[in-house]
């Protein structure tokens, strides 16, 4: 959470510097929704980035599993899926997912799972 902020901060200040160049915004208000909305953005990015690393992280660890089943590879592969899980709700929760869209994910991360241990057994 403190590398948003950071990042956040930063990406303020260049917004605050530069932003009358880069935008067309002809008042005050104009101007500030514009500031917002790239806020919104970047933050948007952010989440989903993070949700589709989780989501690559939990088919490696899940490929590793299937590979050579252990129970500690088992138990990274679940809690890689609990991360990307969780990762996918506060997605949805906080606007960035929408909630058809988030549970897309879930059961695409569950599909895959089901899919490789139906074909272990």
């Amino acid at each position: 959470m403190g590398a948003i902020l950071v990042n956040l901060v930063v990406c303020v200040h260049f917004i605050d510097s530069y932003f009358r160049k880069l935008t067309v915004a002809n008042n005050k208000s104009a101007l500030k929704r514009a500031k917002i909305a790239e806020r919104n953005r970047l933050r948007n990015k952010t989440y989903k980035s993070a949700v589709k690393t989780l989501m690559k992280k939990y088919y490696a660890a899940l490929e590793a599993y299937t590979a050579k089943p252990t129970d500690e590879s088992k138990q990274e592969m679940m809690t890689r899926m609990s991360e990307a899980y969780s990762k996918i709700d506060k997605a949805v929760k906080r606007g960035v997912l929408h909630t058809n869209n988030g549970a897309r994910k879930k059961s695409k991360l569950a599909q895959r799972l089901k899919s490789l241990a139906q074909t272990a057994v």
